[in-house]
């Protein structure tokens, strides 16, 4: 991945130069909920994105979303298909602006209070998942922790993550790319959920095992 998104390595193919752009060329960033008391949350029909949400992958979990009652009239951001989240502080520089991309459909969809999101212009030469997957490469990490600001908790200025620098491929290498390492999440996610079945397997058979459930054969010879 860090290859790949920095340009070291290059898929077959494609060989024109990475040029320099900055974040605020490809489009804007918006807030999460506002206005919002405890009372509010846990009941209704509009679901939230969750802080922990954005931090923890680079696609959002539609499972891990969370109701909120907003009601009409409401001033409030809806989260879109395509939109990218970044969590706006944390605790130590490194985590502060992980991205996680919304990539399905969700019908009165918001973001928490302490994220933000940025809406990609439909224009944009700019493909979200390489996006998503270069703010959370090793370089995209070096590059935001270096705005974080603060001293026990860290904060990520909007206005400052728009000025960010960094070199992009073409849109088709982005693409290419993002490709790539989607099928490989897919394959570890395969591989993960293989190796749970057989910790659960393990844990069933020990368990039968050691209560004598179930008995192994004994060998007459022996």
């Amino acid at each position: 991945m860090q290859e790949l998104l920095t340009g070291r390595k290059r898929l077959p193919g494609f060989t024109d130069k990475w040029t320099t752009h900055r974040l605020g060329e490809f489009g804007a960033t918006y807030g999460g909920l506002t206005g919002k008391v405890k009372k509010d949350f846990g009941h209704g029909a509009a679901r939230f994105i969750t802080f922990m949400g954005v931090m923890a992958s680079v696609l959002l979990d539609v499972d891990g979303f969370q109701a909120v009652d907003v009601r009409a009239g409401e001033v409030q951001s809806k989260a879109l298909k395509g939109d990218l989240f970044f969590n706006g502080s944390s605790e130590t520089p490194e985590e502060v602006g992980l991205c996680s991309l919304l990539d399905v459909d969700v019908p009165d969809l918001y973001l928490n209070s302490f994220c933000f999101g940025f809406r990609v212009k439909s224009n944009a030469p700019v493909d979200r998942l390489f996006l998503a997957y270069y703010f959370r490469s090793n370089q995209g990490r070096e590059l935001v922790k270096s705005l974080a600001q603060g001293a026990t908790r860290y904060n990520l200025s909007k206005t400052a993550l728009l000025k960010l620098e960094f070199a992009l491929p073409e849109l088709s290498e982005q693409q290419a790319i993002a490709l790539v390492l989607a099928e490989m999440d897919a394959e570890i996610g395969a591989l993960e959920g293989k190796l749970a079945k057989a910790w659960q397997l393990k844990d069933g058979m020990m368990q039968a095992l050691l209560t004598g459930a179930i008995r192994l054969p004994v060998d007459a010879a022996a």
